[in-house]
């Protein structure tokens, strides 16, 4: 329930409402952004050094009160107790390497000037932004918002967070625990609201935003951004895919499979959605990867397996799915339409699905796999790749895996493994095509939140001038020669060619007549 003022959360297993927010309006988004700027010029001077210290401060406290933040996760998402725990720990560890590698990936450092600029030293460095905003989703709302909060943070930047309206609890409580961990001024300050305050943020004059949520959502928050030419990083949807070859692990897929397929009730942006297994392998792989997700269950209680569907509307989506897959003469091995127990759906396996069908075209967001037989691992290429998104992806084979992976449109390939690139912290995290552009985490994530800066500085006064109007003929054909003579035959051909011209060769008239060459 929500007004123009105020809206409510929910705990989307029973319905019961846990907390009450207010909607950020205008002046409050400006309000927050206005803080954030007034206290960020100290939080860059403290240093690489001094940032390290003070986030290692709130890592210790997020350890020390992880069952709080646990059971705050379980609330306001439903997932099972596990599920949170996951989340709790890739939220310290990549806090942890945000705070512990930002100096090693942004500090000044000297650059070779090359042979025609020996007289000058050149540095780069990476300066904060400023203030960056960030949008976060609700399937992990506190794992995936610490990618960007921590390295922006790390880099220098104050950061405006504006949580899900579904999950503003677990924002809230992040930015409480940093502000009791590093008394003084926040740094980290959260704004609450709807749709309408994400876009607030997007147009408040924040130096860049980080949004992760649907593709369609994404394209709303470039557009609000472009009317201030504020950059973005956009972590959009996916629908990724899992190839299997005729020598891969079976069962070790088949179980990989159903975990990234139905981990967090399938409401995972880097969750199997499809796999392509070769003909000589199918029934096999498919049986074991049905009798797996058979043994799921979905529900509230302590042993439950996977938790509600949380967003309103995604039981109607994943149903529409299904309904269109089997219409199209797709198969439910396991489950189907009566798979959908409300707030929850048990798992469900559906065979040779047509790839037009909206099952393998469109975010699913729901425990729900589809495996179509190939008869070639080209073919699963082929078909793995004709996704508009192209955010993660996994290849069983024992032999081939990394050329398969290889040759995969995606932002992240595991090999015999799957999403594995998500709990290690150096690597970068985003995709292509629809599932957006930017990265967060590991270097690149740091660099994301920061600006590069180029300073050449002269050493001594060079014996040419070629940059001064006081320069003559002879400098610059001095310059060209040097180049020439650095870049070896052939560089820098005369004036209106592309390359040297060759000379013609005469031939001379033979004996019998005929030209010799």
């Amino acid at each position: 329930m929500s007004d123009a003022t105020r809206f409510t959360s929910v705990d989307p297993r029973t319905g019961r409402v846990i907390g009450d927010h207010p909607v950020a309006d205008e002046a409050a988004v400006g309000a927050a952004v206005s803080a954030a700027r007034a206290v960020q010029p100290a939080w860059e001077a403290l240093g690489f050094r001094g940032r390290r210290l003070r986030l290692r401060a709130w890592r210790r406290l997020i350890l020390a009160r992880a069952d709080d933040l646990i059971d705050l996760i379980r609330l306001e998402t439903g997932k099972p107790a596990d599920d949170a725990r996951l989340e709790v720990v890739l939220v310290t560890r990549h806090l942890a390497w945000a705070a512990d590698n930002a100096g090693r990936v942004l500090r000044r450092r000297r650059v070779a000037p090359g042979l025609l600029m020996p007289n000058q030293a050149a540095t780069l460095e990476y300066r904060a932004l400023g203030v960056v905003g960030v949008i976060g989703p609700w399937n992990y709302p506190a794992f995936i918002p610490i990618g960007p909060v921590a390295a922006a943070l790390a880099a220098g930047n104050t950061v405006v967070l504006k949580p899900s309206e579904l999950t503003p609890r677990v924002g809230e409580w992040l930015s409480e625990t940093l502000a009791e961990a590093v008394p003084g001024p926040r740094v980290l300050r959260v704004v609450t609201g709807l749709a309408g305050t994400g876009a607030l943020l997007c147009r408040s004059g924040v130096d860049k935003i980080s949004f992760t949520g649907s593709s369609a959502t994404g394209r709303l928050v470039l557009a609000a951004c472009a009317q201030t030419l504020t950059p973005a990083v956009i972590e959009g949807g996916g629908k990724d895919a899992m190839i299997v070859a005729p020598d891969a692990d079976l069962p070790a897929a088949a179980d990989a499979a159903v975990w990234a397929a139905m981990t967090n009730a399938g409401q995972t942006c880097v969750g199997l959605e499809r796999v392509y297994v070769v003909d000589e392998v199918a029934d096999e792989f498919l049986g074991l990867v049905v009798e797996r997700a058979a043994a799921l269950r979905a529900g509230a209680g302590a042993d439950a397996d996977l938790g509600p569907i949380v967003l309103p509307r995604g039981l109607d989506v994943i149903a529409a799915q299904l309904r269109d897959a089997l219409s199209r003469g797709g198969r439910a091995v396991l489950g189907g339409e009566h798979s959908l127990d409300p707030p929850y759906m048990h798992p469900a396996v559906l065979a040779d699905v047509p790839e037009e069908s909206t099952l393998l075209t469109d975010e699913t967001f729901g425990p729900v796999l589809v495996v179509n037989r190939v008869a070639t691992t080209g073919e699963a290429i082929e078909r793995a790749n004709a996704s508009r998104y192209g955010l993660g992806a996994s290849v069983y084979s024992r032999r081939s895996g990394a050329a398969i992976g290889g040759r995969l449109r995606a932002g992240m390939v595991s090999v015999n493994a799957v999403i594995a690139f998500a709990g290690v912290p150096g690597l970068p995290f985003g995709g292509v095509g629809d599932s957006g552009f930017g990265r967060v985490h590991g270097p690149d994530g740091l660099r994301e939140f920061a600006r590069s800066k180029a300073t050449t500085r002269q050493l001594f006064r060079p014996p040419l001038r070629p940059t001064s109007f006081t320069r003559s003929p002879r400098t610059m054909r001095s310059l060209v020669r040097i180049v020439r003579l650095l870049s070896g035959p052939g560089a820098l051909p005369g004036r209106g060619t592309a390359r040297p011209a060759l000379r013609r060769r005469t031939r001379r008239p033979s004996r019998n007549g005929e030209r010799q060459p």
